[in-house]
């Protein structure tokens, strides 16, 4: 599978994607893009590895109560800079870097229902060679293979849904993480996959 060419059906509407900070291409603090904000610490570089394949099991708060979760990042499709065109208002304040999607499947393990809008895919950060990329709202929800948290609806146990971040990393990045973590302040677990 090319992952270069497969992670996205089609651009999703720039409005929608503005990327209002700049970019740094020295891996220094590039911010969030507008409309919504990492819920990870950028400071806290600590994480809990896990292999390609392992699965974290953790409790998450949503608004329905506390449900216990089995997350698995997947894996980290990267787009082309022509794609990153298509998905920015200003394209030269994303020069040098691409669209990273990263795939994690969610499995409601216990705990109760979620009636709908799940938070569980919301602390999901993505690093290219150590450092954060910046994060593109509402990209994922086009890429094959991703839901939208908006379409589930009565959420229960057993039950598994794929939700997907998208982030700017630079272009050439060799190895791609992704994080996720269950609180705010909590060390994330993280999976490691190299870039081809």
């Amino acid at each position: 599978m090319n992952r270069k060419t497969l992670w996205l059906r089609a651009a999703a509407p720039v409005a929608v994607l503005a990327l209002t900070l700049t970019l740094t291409a020295c891996g220094g603090s590039s911010g969030d893009a507008k409309g919504g904000t990492s819920k990870l610490q950028e400071d806290k570089p600590e994480s809990r590895e896990l292999a390609t394949g392992e699965s974290a099991t953790s409790k998450f708060k949503e608004d329905d109560g506390t449900i216990t979760y089995s997350v698995l990042a997947q894996k980290i499709d990267v787009g082309t800079e022509a794609d990153t065109k298509k998905m920015v208002d200003d394209p030269a304040k994303a020069k040098g870097f691409v669209p990273a999607v990263a795939h994690l499947r969610y499995t409601n393990k216990g705990g109760g229902t979620v009636a709908s809008y799940p938070s569980v895919g919301d602390n999901v950060e993505i690093y290219a060679d150590g450092q954060r990329g910046t994060i593109l709202i509402g990209a994922a929800d086009d890429a094959p293979g991703c839901e939208s948290d908006t379409d589930i609806e009565n959420w229960k146990k057993g039950q598994s849904h794929v939700l997907c971040e998208t982030y700017m990393v630079p272009k050439g990045a060799k190895e791609l993480s992704v994080r996720w973590s269950a609180e705010d302040d909590g060390e994330p677990y993280s999976w490691t996959f190299k870039n081809s």
